[in-house]
């Protein structure tokens, strides 16, 4: 009995703490695109890109050519091919362990974050950063960063499935710090190369990460009510 117990005072307490991590990213998100929508991040946004630009040329950005070239490839894991590549691999995992309706929970956590950044995007409108070349080809709205957001949804939806499976908190930690470094990565290297202002990508950030912790939410509730495989007894 005592250990019934603790196992629901720990799970519910993951819950409230999932909540709340929803709720402050979801509040994260409308200040700043209250912000955005104002105006009162426009100095901050300039000067942290022209930051990072060679003040003679600002066709350049700081650093050597490779670390231009490194920001190319990192921001690449932020982008649809490679989240595709990625989202079809642990989809085709999941197939071959039969757990289908767990596949299907992460192509609409996936499919459906890109929906929800698309649409925001559409209704913003904000237009991308004029002051500098781009350093990548971009063909939609600034706000909120599209690679931001997904690296976050995608990733820490990834890792959380990932740390379900291991037991170990250290691996747990592990793989929810790596999704973290991944996304941060991607959204450094938008504003790097000049295709997204930094209220852009901290707002991918927020949304992204409420969106990984909303499905986390609703994935765990079709376990405990048997609609969806269990990734690993918990």
């Amino acid at each position: 009995m005592q250990r019934i117990v603790q196992w629901l005072g720990r799970h519910e307490l993951s819950t409230l703490v999932a909540m709340g991590l929803m709720a402050g990213g979801l509040w994260a998100f409308m200040a700043i695109a209250g912000e955005v929508k104002e105006g009162e991040t426009d100095a901050i946004d300039r000067a942290l890109l022209l930051a990072a630009r060679n003040p003679n040329d600002l066709s350049d950005p700081i650093g050597p050519r490779w670390v231009e070239e490194m920001a190319r490839d990192v921001t690449a894991l932020g982008g649809i091919t490679v989240l595709t590549l990625v989202t079809l691999s642990v989809v085709g995992y999941l197939l071959l362990e039969r757990k289908s309706r767990a596949a299907i929970v992460v192509i609409v956590a996936v499919v459906g974050g890109l929906a929800v950044s698309h649409a925001l995007k559409w209704q913003v409108g904000r237009p991308r950063p004029d002051l500098v070349p781009h350093g990548s080809y971009v063909s939609s709205a600034s706000f909120p960063s599209g690679h931001a957001m997904m690296s976050a949804a995608t990733y820490f939806t990834l890792g959380a499935l990932l740390a379900r499976v291991h037991d170990q908190r250290r691996l747990k930690a592990y793989f929810l710090i790596l999704a973290a470094f991944l996304s941060v990565a991607v959204g450094i290297s938008r504003v790097y190369l000049g295709v997204h202002w930094p209220s852009d990508v901290l707002a991918g950030w927020a949304l992204g990460a409420c969106w990984a912790v909303l499905c986390w939410l609703i994935a765990r509730r079709l376990q405990r009510t048997g609609e969806m495989e269990k990734i690993a007894d918990s």
